[in-house]
């Protein structure tokens, strides 16, 4: 057993099992405490709730809780392996919403034998919270489940695994392309992967300036085409009328590699084919499509990045997901539209070309981290995030008519 795999275990066991626990935050140390919480004084906020459901928010934590919920069917990396062994996950997840914009959050694992079942248990509890993130869901059963919801549910629903992926992707993408001295409209895709991840992506870049026409979507069985049969609804979307058919022929030219399928497949002589200055985002986790060492070695001219926190540019969803949910309770939206995906964007991609503070350097490990080539993304300990995404998705939120509150509160900065 390595080293750091029995790190990992005792972490998960030591001082106590998991990594969640429930605190009070109301005294509960004499009997009017008692009386106040439970019977019979809890009896006044239910009936204020009976009256006005809206007065949830008032008196419970459902505006500051957030649901994770998972069936298991793609634990990061690792597939299908089940709702209980998603738990650990789940469990990172409400961690992670904790300590970077301290939200409640509860994992909660779902055992079914149908998509519908699945949805209908989801949608059944949803009221209980303020935000549901959907996780480790897969394909093509993930994009039914989460429009579903949407429907049927009047709390934000968003799936990480498609949307945070998508969201951290463009704010690092543009950022590449800008520096590479590129046109988004103008440059060429070729995207690796035709997941839920992958088609996220795309759609989020297409709102961003891409053109579907000029994307070229790859999976198992090649290049995604118009004359290819069988294709889910959500592959069709990506079909180029085109006779090219292998990777190494939608690489010729092509100004811009997203990975968001497998260890090392894409071969570094085949980085040759791509047009000068590219961009290549290998973000296979936890191996990426080509390694950084690799890819440098055969072009000295790409900007580079991966899912992995030991090479620089790292796409990471905790740079987005926790304040898009802050963001969204703290108006209290019913969904997490587009607007407000593109406004998470543009906040993101803004803080990596400010100066970094002293405390993320030492937290990263860095002497020094300048917007450029190694630095398109900000790190995730940036103790800004927070503040300019969650401010920036709210705002949106107001401005396209999905939230309840109708401004942002005077003292809504000092929050954070």
């Amino acid at each position: 057993m390595s080293d750091f795999r029995q790190q990992a275990l005792d972490y998960h066991e030591f001082p106590k099992p998991g990594k969640i626990s429930v605190e009070l935050s109301t005294p509960a140390d004499t009997v009017n405490d008692l009386a106040l919480a439970y019977s019979p004084g809890v009896a006044e906020p239910v009936r204020e709730i009976a009256a006005d459901p809206n007065a949830a928010y008032r008196y419970t934590a459902k505006g500051n809780m957030v649901a994770v919920i998972s069936n298991g069917t793609a634990i990061l990396g690792l597939g299908n392996l089940g709702p209980l062994a998603s738990k650990p996950v789940m469990e990172g997840k409400s961690l992670l919403f904790k300590h970077f914009a301290g939200l409640d959050s509860i994992d909660i694992e779902v055992k079914h034998r149908t998509t519908e079942e699945f949805i209908n248990t989801v949608a059944n509890i949803a009221d209980t919270f303020g935000g549901i993130n959907l996780e480790d869901i897969k394909a093509p059963e993930c994009f039914e489940i989460e429009q579903e919801l949407i429907k049927r549910c009047k709390i934000p629903i968003f799936h990480d695994d498609q949307h945070g992926t998508a969201i951290v992707t463009a704010a690092g993408m543009l950022n590449a392309l800008e520096i590479q001295g590129k046109k988004i409209e103008e440059a060429i895709f070729v995207c690796m992967g035709a997941g839920a991840a992958a088609v996220a992506c795309m759609e989020l870049l297409i709102k961003c300036g891409a053109m579907r026409e000029k994307i070229y979507m790859l999976d198992r069985k090649g290049v995604i085409h118009t004359r290819r049969e069988e294709l889910t609804p959500h592959k069709m979307l990506f079909a180029n009328n085109t006779d090219k058919r292998s990777l190494e022929d939608v690489l010729e030219g092509a100004d811009v590699f997203l990975g968001l399928s497998g260890p090392d497949l894409l071969p570094p002589e085949a980085l040759k084919l791509m047009a000068p200055k590219p961009v290549v985002f290998a973000c296979s986790n936890p191996d990426p499509e080509i390694r950084p060492d690799l890819a440098h070695a055969v072009r000295d001219d790409l900007i580079m990045a991966t899912g992995r926190s030991d090479y620089p540019n790292q796409v990471n969803n905790v740079l987005c997901f926790p304040f898009i949910f802050r963001g969204a309770l703290d108006v209290r939206a019913g969904v997490i539209n587009d607007e407000m995906k593109v406004a998470a964007v543009e906040a993101l991609r803004s803080v990596s070309k400010e100066e970094v503070p002293e405390q993320v350097l030492i937290a990263s490990n860095s002497k020094s981290l300048k917007f450029g080539k190694d630095y398109i993304i900000p790190k995730p300990m940036d103790p800004r995030l927070c503040k300019r995404i969650a401010t920036a998705v709210a705002q949106a939120a107001i401005d396209s008519g999905v939230a309840k509150i109708e401004e942002l509160p005077k003292d809504y900065l000092a929050n954070f």
